[in-house]
């Protein structure tokens, strides 16, 4: 009973995580580079300040009890895709302290009515990244996803 209780609140934590991403990237981003550039640029700095506690927030935990999961479920069905869901969450976080962790960094020194005159450029190539990392979190969800639910689905 715990161990299934665990499953799922490791998949719930994977999930929002998973949405958090999808929503930022295919919801909020497109919508946010039509407002005039002070505008987006309060937008940005806002946004970036509330995500590095939201993002961390589901994130800690999705890995560490995944990571923990799989050492518990060694024996049961559904391993691979928990190791690959963990495998996932690796990528992701490479993603981010490579792609976009440096631009949400830079966006918060940024002075609203002095931004850099290069701004939108170092925006737009930390979104190559960021899609990356979107299907990352999204592949990390679907996986643990799986194990779970085959190792429910099997007496």
């Amino acid at each position: 009973m715990i161990m299934t209780l665990l499953d799922l609140v490791n998949v719930f934590f994977a999930g929002m995580l998973a949405g958090i991403e999808f929503v930022i990237h295919y919801g909020v981003r497109k919508p946010a580079e039509q407002l005039p550039d002070h505008a987006q640029l309060q937008f940005r700095k806002a946004l970036v300040l509330k995500l590095r506690v939201l993002v961390p927030t589901f994130f800690a935990p999705a890995v560490i009890l995944g990571t923990v999961l799989i050492f518990l479920n060694m024996a049961t069905p559904g391993l691979m895709f928990r190791c690959v869901a963990v495998a996932a969450l690796s990528i992701w976080v490479v993603i981010r302290v490579i792609g976009t962790v440096p631009i949400n960094s830079a966006t918060l020194d940024w002075q609203l009515s002095a931004p850099p005159t290069d701004w939108k450029t170092q925006v737009a190539h930390a979104e190559r990244f960021h899609i990356a990392g979107v299907w990352a979190a999204v592949l990390a969800f679907a996986f643990f996803l799986m194990a779970t639910a085959i190792k429910l689905a099997l007496p």
